[in-house]
């Protein structure tokens, strides 16, 4: 009697694939406000390769890559006593780097719990029906629909090259 063996390429996709599923799955881990709070915060140098690499190994893979970003579902994670629905790093076709989330709270909501928690305070930098609040160290809290978006966007740096 014999039994099939799938080759060990299928072997190691299924794997990851497994892997990829648990990660995505578990409890965000205890560096998430250390790590992504501070970039959002723009307490952090911003490279979107080290926030991609990051959720990727605890949240798994991104479920979208639109409007110039990769897309992560955060199960389970949580910011000033906010709920984050996902969390946003872009891709390079920005000529801007970033590291954003989505927020489940309104913007004046989540600005007073950052402020209560952290101190940093935010300014209406425009007088529309949903003005954008920004931070000196540059982070930004604006209106996603219902929801409130952080983010912290910068220019990419020179090469090494360049500088």
């Amino acid at each position: 009697m014999s039994s099939y063996t799938p080759p060990s390429a299928l072997r190691a996709l299924v794997l990851s694939l497994l892997l990829a599923a648990s990660a995505a799955q578990a409890a965000p881990p205890t560096t998430f406000g250390t790590v992504i709070g501070s970039g959002l915060l723009c307490r952090d140098e911003t490279s979107n390769r080290f926030y991609y690499d990051y959720m990727v190994k605890f949240f798994g893979p991104p479920y979208k890559r639109e409007g110039g970003a990769w897309w992560f579902r955060t199960q389970d994670a949580r910011l000033w006593g906010a709920e984050i629905v996902e969390v946003i790093v872009s891709d390079d076709s920005w000529p801007m780097v970033f590291v954003g989330a989505v927020v489940e709270s309104t913007p004046e909501k989540l600005e007073e719990a950052i402020i209560a928690q952290d101190g940093l305070r935010y300014a209406k930098i425009d007088s529309s029906r949903y003005p954008v609040r920004e931070a000196k160290p540059g982070s930004r809290i604006v209106y996603a629909d219902r929801r409130a978006k952080i983010y912290c966007a910068k220019f990419k740096p020179l090469p090494p090259a360049l500088r």
